[in-house]
């Protein structure tokens, strides 16, 4: 095919950067001769960093502006982190490509290395996730979540001054930033279950750009894509948005995909665990939760 130049759009924080780096080196091993610009832009999350998320809406609030950028042809693809992506395609554009996942984990950064199990009683936790927040409150009802913004570096730092006891972060920026020096616990999915799509990176293009859908189709992790389609199913099926208590993971075991999901009341006092596997899995474990009264929870 005839390769071409691409322009990046992405968001400005050193994660965000990381992870279009990471695209576009895939990318460039695969086709030699493309070459690449980046882009930032500054999103209304990025923006609005002393309001919790759920507050602004969840939806888009990381991917809004880069999607205008994609309509308005300034750049020809966005690179998001999965989880922040709406569930439901933005008009005009499409997920070109699904990058191979990293840990899907969340992970416990603690002072005094302590784990969830050790931290004092009323410890200060901090997150802004309606899902972390209810699974963390079904192990230790006893803590004291409180919102926590800003970038991954920048959250780190506030518990190292000692403004929160621990925060809890997902496992794959830690180390995609070379952070993970300060894990002091991988929680496990028993624990606390991922956001839907969590550690895989989404690339968006233009649905009718045939041209840079054929380049990205290079790059696209085909089990990633299987697995982290039907978390977002899931979620669609029960009409939960990004900042929904619902959590899944899902992964491919002997050529079959399996997954657990759950919905969660924000206080971790009713927590609804399905499990299946199968090609309509997704669907099926939402009809479950939803007999087991995830509506009630959800709304």
């Amino acid at each position: 095919m005839n390769i071409r130049r691409l322009v990046f759009g992405s968001r400005a924080s050193a994660l965000a950067r990381w992870q279009t780096e990471w695209v576009r080196a895939q990318l460039c091993a695969a086709w030699p001769t493309l070459t690449c610009e980046v882009r930032t832009f500054t999103t209304t999350g990025d923006r609005a960093l002393d309001t919790p998320l759920p507050q602004l809406g969840g939806k888009g609030v990381f991917t809004e502006e880069l999607e205008a950028a994609l309509r308005a042809h300034e750049i020809d693809v966005a690179v998001h982190s999965l989880k922040d992506l709406p569930v439901d395609d933005a008009p005009g554009l499409t997920l070109g490509a699904v990058g191979m996942r990293e840990d899907a984990r969340d992970v416990l950064i603690a002072r005094a290395g302590w784990t969830l199990a050790t931290l004092p009683r009323n410890a200060r936790v901090g997150t802004c996730s309606v899902r972390r927040t209810a699974q963390i409150l079904a192990v230790r009802p006893d803590l004291t979540i409180l919102p926590v913004r800003g970038n991954v570096d920048t959250r780190v730092g506030k518990v190292i001054r000692g403004e929160y006891e621990a925060i809890v972060l997902a496992a794959a920026g830690v180390k995609r930033l070379g952070l993970t020096q300060h894990i002091a616990e991988y929680l496990p999915f028993e624990w606390v279950l991922p956001a839907p799509g969590q550690a895989a990176l989404a690339v968006q293009c233009r649905a009718e750009d045939a041209a840079t859908l054929e380049l990205l189709l290079a790059i696209d992790h085909a089990p990633t894509r299987a697995a982290v389609t039907a978390e977002r199913n899931f979620l669609k099926a029960l009409g939960g948005g990004c900042s929904a208590p619902v959590a899944a993971y899902a992964h491919i075991m002997h050529a079959q995909l399996e997954m657990t999901g759950l919905v969660a009341s924000p206080d971790g006092q009713t927590i609804i665990r399905v499990n299946g596997r199968g090609p309509q899995v997704a669907e099926e474990l939402a009809q479950r939760a939803r007999h087991q009264g995830a509506e009630a929870l959800l709304t």
